[in-house]
């Protein structure tokens, strides 16, 4: 099974990226949100991968850019009537710690807004994932904090988009530096730091 590839990004289309890995090509189906986050064609990427065999479908690969998209995608499709392309699709709209936000306050809405996803799959989504470790690390001592009733500490990327959308500045453009610089900067970084890379990416 094939759990990371690290190679430069040899073409990107609307739904898959060509890992090229040491002269061997890796085709990977990626999300919008995933694919519009690669580096460019023939600079180094690393992709967290998911292997799935299907007997019509042979080997697919789904990838992403951080082990937390790549868990809470695992946990979407233990859910039924998700499947990888729904999974995909809700990453697209929540990334992980947004998701268990979603979850915690019920917000059927949001996860509705999922190409894919209607009202009485985003119910059940909601529904399934309560209790679930959604991902990794800081969500997954969210979902304790829930357990515990005690307050949630927002995540880094989280703080520095609310502090960005307090600035004026429009959530797209919030969240695409935001991520940028996070990706830069490492998944230990802490919201200050994510704040000043962004506005330095912005021109502020």
């Amino acid at each position: 099974m094939i759990g990371r590839l690290r190679g430069a990004v040899a073409e990107v289309s609307e739904e898959e990226a060509l890992i090229d890995v040491m002269g061997v090509g890796y085709v990977v189906r990626c999300g919008a949100r995933t694919l519009s986050r690669l580096p460019p064609v023939g600079e180094e990427a690393l992709v967290h991968v998911e292997s799935h065999w299907g007997e019509q479908t042979g080997l697919t690969l789904y990838g992403f850019l951080a082990r937390d998209e790549r868990r809470a995608f695992v946990t979407l499709r233990t859910i039924q009537g998700v499947g990888p392309k729904a999974a995909l699709a809700v990453l697209d709209v929540l990334p992980p710690a947004e998701l268990a936000s979603a979850v915690a306050r019920d917000d059927k809405a949001s996860v509705a807004r999922a190409q894919g996803v209607g009202p009485k799959l985003a119910l059940r989504i909601v529904t399934e994932l309560k209790g679930k470790p959604i991902t990794d690390g800081p969500v997954a001592a969210f979902h304790g904090a829930l357990r515990s009733a005690e307050p949630v500490k927002p995540s880094a990327t989280g703080e520095a988009v609310a502090a960005l959308l307090g600035l004026g500045i429009a959530e797209p453009a919030a969240r695409r530096v935001v991520e940028a610089a996070a990706l830069r900067l490492g998944e230990e970084v802490e919201a200050p730091a994510l704040i000043k890379a962004a506005l330095q990416e912005l021109g502020r």
